[in-house]
């Protein structure tokens, strides 16, 4: 493999990486895709992480921000086809509720969902408080919210199964996986030259960087990419068999209350690996700066903050009263912000070397599109003609 010279290498096999992968072979031949499996042994693991190893991500039509709703809309439009052709099932259709106080106060949020709704022609129910009670009976709001319920095109997707159903159509495309994770990147002029973890060498004539929060590794990018990446705590409610028709028909949740440290989103009870039944709640009160790559090694070998986890218990203690006294485990994940709150999809000091990342907390759903438009970037060396602002520009320390 040493000796072969790719036309695209994509580094990364997460969400964005193998759908960016995907797209390419699709299109073209001479494509790999470098990325390793998931870890069966995290804590004594030495190698990279990725934030996909989980069985649950909202997904959802309405965003209050025009970018993020095409994204999400269009990666959403294909889910089933990806499925069908795949033979990988990733999408569940459960809906997906949003709650917040009633407009009028000083939260706005409710009102800027119904103004995206309104823009998106999306088809949804309002909810006030009593039609909150009888709905999901379940859940218990603080007084005074009121809520937006969207049935159709919204859920979760699991997204270990997404990231699957996406090798499997690449592969299926003629993309070469190379299964070890990148250590460095170098443009050699006639080729980028890509190291890996077991001493490969393996070389393009362009690659696409897309290794979420590892990204900020010091030899992948001719420079520093600008990417926040903040350490994150979700924890696990489990609930047993004769317990889970208590809460049939739970849509994913999204919960705004007054505070702002206790504002969550929530996934209904999903079977995990282990053939335990979890419900899923995520909101860290505060953020956990990560600036090495080392760091966020030790972030997710460390399987989440004590203070983080009982945190969230407490919210879910007055949210879903009926696990106050279920069983509780955590995890650890990362989520990677830029500085304009768009993924970053753009060429680095060299025209060979383009970057995916930034999922800015809110990219799982949107992945499919945005892998779209990595492979739009290496094929055709812009953005140009794609119907977004011109927002995705990476910044570079």
């Amino acid at each position: 493999m040493a000796d072969q010279v790719f036309k695209y290498i994509v580094i990364g096999r997460g969400m964005m990486g193998a759908a960016a992968a995907r797209y390419l072979g699709s299109q073209v031949d001479g494509v790999a895709l470098v990325g390793p499996d998931e870890p069966a042994d995290k804590v004594n693991h030495d190698g990279v992480f990725a934030s996909h190893y989980d069985e649950a991500r909202i997904t959802r039509t309405i965003d209050g921000n025009p970018v993020w709703a095409k994204l999400a809309n269009r990666s959403i439009a294909r889910y089933r086809a990806m499925e069908q052709e795949s033979g990988t099932v990733f999408y569940h259709e459960v809906g997906c509720l949003i709650v917040a106080p009633k407009p009028g106060g000083e939260s706005t949020y409710i009102a800027r969902v119904e103004e995206a709704v309104s823009q998106l022609g999306v088809a949804t129910e309002s909810l006030d408080s009593a039609a909150l009670v009888s709905s999901f009976p379940y859940f218990q709001f603080e007084t005074g919210c009121v809520g937006i319920h969207e049935r159709q095109n919204a859920g979760y997707v699991n997204p270990r199964a997404m990231v699957l159903a996406q090798t499997r159509l690449a592969e299926k495309a003629g993309v070469t996986l190379v299964n070890t994770f990148a250590t460095a990147v170098r443009d050699e002029g006639a080729y980028v030259s890509v190291t890996t973890a077991d001493g490969q060498v393996v070389k393009g004539e362009k690659v696409l960087v897309a290794a979420g929060g590892f990204s900020i590794a010091p030899d992948l990018l001719p420079q520093p990419l600008d990417l926040s990446i903040n350490a994150r705590t979700v924890a696990f409610f489990e609930i047993p068999d004769d317990q889970l028709s208590a809460y049939a028909g739970m849509p994913s949740l999204i919960y705004e209350p007054t505070g702002p440290e206790d504002h969550i989103y929530l996934l209904p009870p999903v079977r995990y690996p282990d053939g335990k039944t979890y419900l899923k709640i995520g909101g860290d009160p505060d953020d956990l700066k990560l600036l090495t790559e080392p760091a966020i090694r030790e972030w997710f070998k460390s399987g989440g903050r004590e203070s983080t986890c009982n945190h969230l218990k407490r919210i879910i203690d007055g949210l879903v009263p009926s696990l106050a006294h279920a069983p509780v485990s955590m995890a650890a994940c990362v989520t990677s912000f830029t500085p304009h709150g768009y993924p970053a999809i753009g060429f680095s000091s060299s025209p060979r070397i383009g970057v995916l990342s930034g999922g800015c907390g809110t990219a799982a759903k949107s992945s499919d599109e945005i892998g779209r438009l990595g492979a739009v970037l290496l094929k055709n060396g812009s953005l140009e003609g794609e119907d977004y602002p011109a927002v995705f520009a990476p910044s570079f320390a």
